[in-house]
Parts: structure tokens; C-alpha cells; sequence
């Protein structure tokens, strides 16, 4: 399948190990000797209003990456849950 950079950004990422979303594609990483897309990244949230910086990004290589649909891209990573968020939210960190 061909997708244009352009199509990538924005896609849901959920994880197949356990359903979670895991955010949405901000960025992405291509080795630009070989033109293969080497990871896929998901920017972290923004604290305050981007005031106190954001989050750590969620980086998940090529080879965590199962499925690339229309709308959503499947992988199977490791992801820790923190459930320390002020508003009860689950917020998500890179392991």
C-alpha cells in the first residue's frame, strides 16, 4: 500500500495489546537513504496550556506498527498507563 506523508499525520494510533488509544500521529521519522519510515511519533500533551512544556512523546518504531488503515494505524507496543492526572484522566507515557 502507498500513503503520502501528508496522509499519515493525524491517523488514531490504538494499541492491539489491550484497545487503548494511544493519541494521534504528530510526526513521523523516515531514513531518507533507504525511503522507509523508520517510526512513527505521537506528541505528548501540553501541561497548562503548553505553559509548562508537554509530556514525553510516544515514539513507536516500524516494527511495532501492525496495520496501516484509512483512518487508524494498529501497533503492538508497551505502553505504561499513569493515573496521576488532576482530572482522573489516564494519561499515557512511553515506557
Amino acid at each position: 500500500m502507498i500513503c503520502r506523508i501528508d496522509e499519515m499525520k493525524n491517523k488514531q494510533v490504538v494499541c492491539v495489546k489491550d484497545g487503548c488509544v494511544l493519541g494521534y500521529i504528530s510526526d513521523i521519522e523516515l531514513d531518507t537513504e533507504k525511503g522507509t519510515l523508520t517510526s512513527i511519533v505521537i506528541y505528548g500533551r501540553l501541561r497548562f496550556f503548553g505553559l509548562f512544556g508537554r509530556e514525553e512523546d510516544i515514539v513507536i518504531p516500524y516494527e511495532d506498527i501492525k496495520v496501516i488503515g484509512a483512518e487508524t494505524v494498529l501497533v503492538s507496543t508497551t505502553v505504561n498507563l499513569k493515573l496521576n492526572d488532576s482530572r482522573g484522566k489516564k494519561r499515557f507515557t512511553s515506557l
